[in-house]
């Protein structure tokens, strides 16, 4: 079954969107709703937060939130695929949006942080471009944080038409 993709500029505060997506992220992170709902309610009392969603067969199968950390930096903060639909190429897809709608805002970078038991997070990150920067002392183990140069578009324009 394939996919489609939709953007939010705003995290929904309440309603159907809200509630279906925070029984997606409790079930991808083994959490109840409620502890979802305390974590992107303090996010979003913070400013914005932005959502990429993945639906199949008008069910809610994936997420990718992010925030601006500063001006020029975006922090792609949480994402999750449901189990059944892993596999499938949706973490990446909906990864290439969030990065493209960066790109499109001027964002010239993209930090984001995993836990070693998020391998498959890990992996994506990497292949998707991101270096390892840091590591820090998490709640729940050591902490992986990686970070993305997004290519200025000019930039990457002119150097694309310097190599023809």
């Amino acid at each position: 079954m394939s996919a489609t993709f939709r953007f939010l500029p705003n995290l929904p505060s309440d309603g159907p969107e809200w509630q279906r997506l925070l029984v997606l992220l409790a079930t991808v992170f083994s959490t109840t709703p409620e502890e979802q709902a305390a974590e992107l309610r303090y996010q979003q009392a913070r400013g914005p937060v932005h959502v990429w969603l993945a639906e199949a067969g008008g069910q809610l199968v994936g997420c990718k939130l992010g925030y601006e950390r500063k001006p020029g930096h975006y922090y792609s903060w949480l994402g999750g695929v449901e189990s059944d639909f892993r596999g499938q190429g949706i973490a990446a897809e909906l990864m290439r949006r969030q990065h493209a709608w960066c790109q499109q805002q001027a964002y010239r970078r993209i930090r984001t942080q995993t836990y070693n038991q998020w391998r498959a997070m890990l992996i994506l990150n990497l292949h998707h471009g991101y270096d390892v920067v840091g590591t820090l002392q998490g709640a729940h183990g050591l902490v992986i944080v990686l970070e993305k140069v997004l290519a200025n578009p000019e930039t990457a324009e002119a150097q694309s038409y310097a190599s023809k």
